[in-house]
């Protein structure tokens, strides 16, 4: 694929993904009814503004595919990997599924869309964040991307063991800790769709 493109690919990347981090900060401030410490952003999908917050997911969705597309045409045939892209595309749709299915709400029985929220929630996080180790370990296979192979992979570890903590460190406030998560993991997606973008050799081409 022409550079171009890959570059292109990047901007709309980046651009779903600011959405996402721009209609789940504006959600904390539309619905003051919730407590952002205590409260997931699951419940932010519920009740007004909850159109909003889908949006915002729906576009990290499609941003996470076209990073998959993107991050797997940049490098060079012997360093492509199926494997980060594929995951990047399940965990894109895991969270489009996220988005549809309501979670379970307290004073409520538990109920089986509850459920599958759950499950796909967890496998956007589990899917996303392996698919940054993975894409980040092929970069050593590319000199034009070799040298972002080591911030890249080491932050990538942060947000992978990050989600561990957070998933079984349970007196942790289950809405702070989520959403610090979800910052990382944004932050890591956002500099790597820069990245395309821009290109591997933008630094040394100023």
């Amino acid at each position: 694929m022409h550079a171009g493109r890959v570059s292109r690919l990047g901007t709309v990347a980046l651009t779903g993904i600011t959405t996402f981090v721009l209609t789940s900060l504006l959600a904390q401030f539309l619905r003051p009814d919730l407590d952002w410490v205590r409260v997931p952003n699951s419940f932010y999908l519920i009740g007004p503004y909850g159109w909003l917050v889908q949006a915002g997911y729906v576009a990290m969705s499609v941003s996470l595919i076209l990073l998959a597309v993107g991050s797997y045409v940049a490098l060079s045939v012997p360093a492509r990997s199926a494997a980060p892209a594929l995951l990047f595309v399940v965990g894109g749709i895991a969270l489009t599924a996220t988005a549809a299915m309501h979670t379970d709400v307290p004073g409520h029985p538990p109920a089986f869309e509850g459920y599958v929220h759950g499950v796909v929630a967890q496998t956007a996080f589990l899917c996303t964040t392996v698919a940054m180790l993975l894409q980040a370990w092929r970069l050593r296979g590319d000199a034009r991307w070799r040298r972002w192979f080591k911030p890249a992979f080491l932050y990538a570890a942060v947000c992978f063991v990050s989600m561990w903590v957070q998933a079984f460190w349970r007196e942790l406030p289950r809405g702070a800790s989520q959403k610090l998560l979800i910052v990382l993991i944004a932050a890591w997606l956002m500099l790597a769709a820069y990245r395309l973008r821009r290109g591997p050799d933008s630094m040394h081409s100023r």
